[in-house]
């Protein structure tokens, strides 16, 4: 899936959806499902980083990549095994989260 936002956009979006509302234990960035200190949402393995091919900016197939209004790479997001959609930015710093959808 291609996102073209920008990186202002991006950071928007996260602060309005995550800090403008009260937040329920399941979106927390406290709950360790979301949390970055959960492997699964780390850079450090491997299906998250930009070192899997994956998720390089050299791999011009990529399905993942998060762009701009222009067309830049900013980017890439990947999806843990429990749901989280985490965004990283192209050097596999973490810069946001969407929570698993919960039924």
């Amino acid at each position: 899936m291609i996102v073209k936002v920008s990186l202002s956009q991006l950071c928007g979006l996260f602060s309005s959806v995550v800090f403008a509302q009260p937040l329920n234990w399941n979106d927390s960035p406290l709950n360790y499902q979301n949390s970055e200190l959960n492997y699964n949402n780390s850079s450090l393995n491997y299906q998250n980083s930009p070192l899997n091919y994956q998720n390089s900016p050299l791999n011009y197939n990529s399905n993942n990549g998060v762009y701009d209004n222009k067309g830049n790479r900013l980017g890439y997001e990947t999806q843990s095994p429990s749901g989280v959609t985490n965004i990283y930015d192209n050097n596999g710093n973490r810069i946001g989260y969407s929570p698993a959808k919960n039924k």
